[in-house]
């Protein structure tokens, strides 16, 4: 069996009055992550994850932020169109670890419907989908609020033809 890891990494800017998706969940918060997309960085750390490990380049290779028709794209979309692409080489994920960090607000009471959420796009169980926050004890544009930033690490796997 042919086994990849890739790793991805995604920021967005956090704002007044925008919505707030993260790992394919609507968080309720008076700041919401702004983007081309509905910029939720939990899926796109973990879609460049998947590309990466792929050797297929990165999101905005395959979903460029200059492309009108992905304005304001549903991520959980991008994470869809993402599996198919690594299909279309031979590969499946195998397993899914993340870290979201990020001040406020709490996504632990989330964490269980973000791992449904994604597993459910990716043909997983919510066991094989790891999804842990952090903050930044209040410093850098994540400790003052201003952003929010994912990590994310994936296995894809390969049967051996």
């Amino acid at each position: 069996m042919d086994m990849r890891v890739g790793f991805g990494y995604d920021v967005h800017r956090l704002e007044e009055g925008q919505p707030f998706w993260l790992g394919g969940v609507r968080l309720e918060h008076h700041l919401g992550a702004t983007g081309h997309s509905d910029a939720d960085a939990l899926i796109h750390a973990i879609c460049d994850a998947m590309l990466g490990a792929a050797n297929m380049r990165d999101i905005g290779h395959h979903f460029p932020d200059t492309d009108p028709t992905l304005r304001g794209i549903d991520s959980k979309i991008l994470l869809q169109r993402t599996t198919e692409l690594i299909a279309q080489k031979g590969y499946r994920v195998g397993n899914v670890d993340s870290t979201v960090c990020l001040q406020s607000p709490k996504i632990g009471p989330h964490i269980e419907s973000m791992q449904q959420t994604l597993a459910g796009i990716m043909g997983l169980s919510p066991d094989e989908v790891s999804i842990k926050a952090t903050t930044t004890e209040r410093l850098g544009f994540v400790g003052r609020e201003q952003g929010v930033a994912a990590y994310a690490v994936v296995l894809l796997t390969k049967e051996a033809q």
